[in-house]
């Protein structure tokens, strides 16, 4: 099935540069609702919205709303429709701009970039907005009938058929660059994600080293990391990616074994933080994704190891272990640190 969004007044997105208008579009006009009156509109709750749009895309009425958990950041509920699919909805206390579109368009150039064979099962997405009362959002997908991991070999090889995907408008990339063409977020953090000037390993350095641990550093506010890093890792970061030609990936970005499971026998992922960057970046996570030996035999399959990987390891560990920090606090900052001080040390076992 496309992905889609069905109700797209809620996705008015600013667009930074001119060549991302067609993928937004395509969320915008599919299926326009009618305008309500303010009375009506505060009176309305979550299962309200939710009724209210299955009827008018044509999927009759809720059947069965049930709780299907929660995060950190959102709850989720089971829907049953009389008429259509059975749907998995995601509601937060945040407006949608802040917590939802980013999630919904991302899962839309996902759904792009793993059309055909052997790709990851996505979830098509329906809808997403703010509740009427201004008291929250949500978000309208496809349930998926999630089951364990699966094949682990199938899992590698279709997170590398993504990860080579072509960067197209209709996923959100015709300009070939780094980011994506609005913000989102990794866990509960804003994640910026303005486009860079085109690929290349030159501006890929640029964007990491100012949207990813720049931020994070500057929202830590540790004083140690922040002059380590500006000292002794930023001024000499490209000779980590000597020799190579870094092109942008679509990635899943937030890859732990919570965001990993299969649907119908086939590999999937969900809950992504998605932008365009450096495939290898896609791994920061993996000291809690259990990635193990059948991964990575689909993976390399596909996409071979490059030099250096070992080296530029503990660079992607530490965007999201300050991430961590600046969601969770405690042991995760010594564990940046860590990770920071060993960037240093293969930047100086290379002479740089």
């Amino acid at each position: 099935m496309k992905c889609r969004l069905v109700a797209a007044p809620a996705i008015l997105l600013a667009v930074n540069i001119a060549g991302t208008t067609a993928f937004l579009s395509n969320t915008r006009a599919l299926s326009p609702t009618r305008p309500m009156t303010a009375r009506k509109a505060v009176a309305l709750g979550l299962d309200d919205e939710i009724s209210r749009w299955a009827k008018e895309a044509g999927y009759g009425d809720v059947t069965s709303s049930k709780p299907n958990g929660s995060s950190g950041w959102a709850s989720f509920k089971r829907v049953s429709l009389s008429e259509g699919p059975d749907l998995f909805v995601k509601s937060s206390g945040r407006s949608c701009k802040d917590m939802f579109e980013g999630e919904a368009l991302g899962l839309q150039a996902m759904f792009e970039c793993n059309r055909g064979e052997d790709g990851l099962r996505i979830p098509e997405v329906f809808h997403c907005g703010d509740l009427p009362d201004g008291k929250g959002s949500f978000l309208i997908m496809e349930y998926l009938n999630l089951r364990g991991r699966g094949d682990d070999r199938a899992l590698g090889r279709a997170v590398a058929k993504m990860h080579l995907a072509a960067p197209t408008a209709e996923a959100g990339n015709p300009t070939k660059s780094f980011g994506f063409p609005m913000d989102n977020t990794i866990g509960g953090t804003l994640q910026k994600n303005a486009l860079s000037s085109g690929g290349g390993t030159d501006e890929w350095v640029k964007f990491y080293s100012e949207k990813r641990m720049g931020y994070q550093l500057d929202l830590a506010g540790d004083s140690y990391c922040s002059k380590f890093w500006d000292d002794k890792i930023a001024p000499r970061l490209g000779a980590l990616f000597e020799g190579l030609d870094v092109q942008p990936s679509l990635l899943h970005g937030d890859l732990w074994s919570g965001n990993i499971g299969s649907a119908d026998g086939e590999p999937s992922v969900f809950d992504p933080a998605v932008y365009w960057g450096h495939h290898e970046a896609e791994w920061g996570m993996s000291w809690c994704a259990s990635l193990g030996a059948g991964f990575w035999t689909g993976y390399r399959e596909v996409i071979p190891e490059d030099d250096g990987f070992y080296d530029r390891e503990p660079l992607y560990l530490a965007y999201h272990y300050m991430n961590h920090y600046n969601l969770f606090g405690g042991g995760y900052l010594s564990s940046a640190r860590q990770e920071l001080e060993k960037v240093a040390r293969n930047l100086d076992k290379q002479g740089a």
